[in-house]
């Protein structure tokens, strides 16, 4: 059964349980107040009976009724019953006079009964079964002062006429309950498929991606709900799902394209590698070479890898004047340079200092190959018009203007090196990467008087100065 039939059915469920226990509670409150209203006419009838003997006269002489008979007749003539209702009077033992109007079921024809009733000698209220059903009645003794003849009024009520209206009514509600039961499913199902239209297309969108393989597609669903909230949950979900397939995609070519040429030259040193000592000795020498040179390339991919993956950067307060005369100090050993610290930023950032420590020691290697012995290579740090600049300029050859983007890419190798070992093209991709990473950039510019000059510029998101 799909969401939106569950959703509706559990909906009709307890919308058809409210209206049950509505239904119910209507029909015992209104049979509860029929057996109220009808206690309540049988003892006003009582009282109405008392107060007319109390006041009632003679037309003619306009003396107090003397006579029991005129005291039940003129009653029954200035009385006339409600619907499902009934009165007659029995004189002596015997059933005297009834009411005008024709009831359901004539009580008065029923000798034994009649006669039962005639042997109150006090308001009685009973009830008794016909063939129209159920009939409340109360017989009120009558005497009139100077008469010795036994007078009875009985009023009797038609219970279940009564209750037939209820039933009536209840019936109609019932009939209504169910109408509005069926238009409030209509209802939600129609709601239901607008609110899961977007689960719906969720679902689609993940059986296309399954099917093709396209990490593009992407949900459009408006609106800031929950059902919204999960649209953009799953966009989000994707958008990490690309990268990480972009990323794999990438380090399965850039390892298959760089790893390809040290394994065939390996292979084909091994496979052409004699038996004498110095043969041997030169193959395992450019053998080693070569591992060690994999090695690297593996070590720069899976840094480039881990760029594009949360947790790259591991944040501290990193003080930039101690960052920048680090790297100078490392970086005296790459060769014998000129090694000078431009300027220094007395400033604190929130950044991770390893890979900016990386970050500057690949720029400084890479300046270190395209510089000889005795050129200058100067290191700086500074805080510029709202963020930090980490730098490293040299007095080489420069990076001609239309390398300067290029240089940036993967395996990307500049012209005019003159260091002993040429890299993998990946060190300027790692600056990037690193620089991309704090949410900066990185680009070469010309040195002032000549040379390369490589600057990554860093948002400041929180600086504190040192006092």
């Amino acid at each position: 059964m799909s969401a939106r039939a569950r959703i509706v059915g559990w909906m009709l469920v307890v919308v058809g349980i409210a209206l049950a226990v509505a239904v119910s509670v209507t029909w015992s409150t209104l049979l509860a107040r029929l057996d109220h209203r009808m206690d309540l006419e049988l003892g006003n009838e009582v009282e109405k009976l008392r107060r007319y003997a109390a006041s009632a006269h003679d037309p003619q002489s306009g003396q107090p009724l003397a006579d029991v008979e005129d005291l039940m007749i003129g009653y029954l003539q200035l009385n006339a019953p409600d619907r499902w209702e009934t009165f007659f009077s029995i004189l002596d033992g015997k059933a005297h006079k009834i009411s005008a109007v024709p009831p359901p079921v004539r009580l008065d024809t029923d000798e034994r009964l009649v006669a039962r009733m005639a042997r109150a000698t006090r308001v009685e209220r009973h009830e008794m079964e016909t063939s129209k059903g159920t009939v409340h009645y109360a017989v009120i003794p009558v005497s009139v002062s100077g008469d010795p003849r036994r007078g009875h009024f009985v009023v009797a009520h038609f219970y279940d006429r009564n209750r037939d209206d209820i039933v009536d009514a209840v019936g109609v509600l019932g009939l209504s309950a169910l109408a509005a039961m069926a238009l409030a499913g209509a209802a939600g199902w129609l709601v239901a498929g607008q609110v899961l239209s977007p689960v719906r297309l969720v679902r689609q969108t993940a059986e296309q991606i399954s099917d093709s393989s396209d990490l593009t597609r992407r949900l459009d669903v408006p609106g800031d709900d929950d059902v919204a909230a999960l649209a953009s949950t799953f966009n989000h979900m994707l958008d990490r799902l690309e990268q990480a397939f972009v990323v794999q995609r990438h380090f399965m070519d850039d390892a298959g394209h760089e790893l390809r040429t040290p394994i065939t030259v390996i292979r084909g040193h091994l496979e052409l590698m004699s038996d004498d000592p110095d043969d041997r000795a030169e193959t395992l020498a450019l053998v080693t070479d070569e591992l060690d040179r994999m090695n690297r390339i593996v070590d720069d991919l899976l840094t480039l890898a881990k760029a594009e993956q949360p947790g790259f950067l591991a944040l501290d307060n990193v003080e930039l004047a101690d960052l920048t005369v680090s790297v100078v100090a490392k970086a005296r050993a790459l060769g014998d340079r000129q090694w000078r610290v431009d300027e220094v930023a007395e400033a604190r950032l929130p950044a991770d200092r390893h890979r900016l420590t990386q970050a500057l020691m690949q720029l400084v290697a890479n300046a270190v190959r395209h510089t000889a012995d005795g050129d200058v290579i100067a290191v700086g740090s500074a805080v510029r018009d709202g963020r930090v600049e980490l730098w490293v300029r040299d007095s080489g050859p420069g990076v001609a203007p239309a390398e300067r983007e290029r240089i940036f890419g993967r395996f990307v190798r500049g012209a005019g090196r003159t260091g002993a070992h040429d890299g993998a093209g990946l060190g300027l991709a790692i600056v990037r990467s690193i620089a991309q990473a704090h949410g900066g950039t990185v680009q070469a510019t010309e040195a002032p008087g000549g040379g390369a000059c490589f600057v990554m510029s860093l948002p400041l998101w929180e600086l504190w100065r040192l006092s």
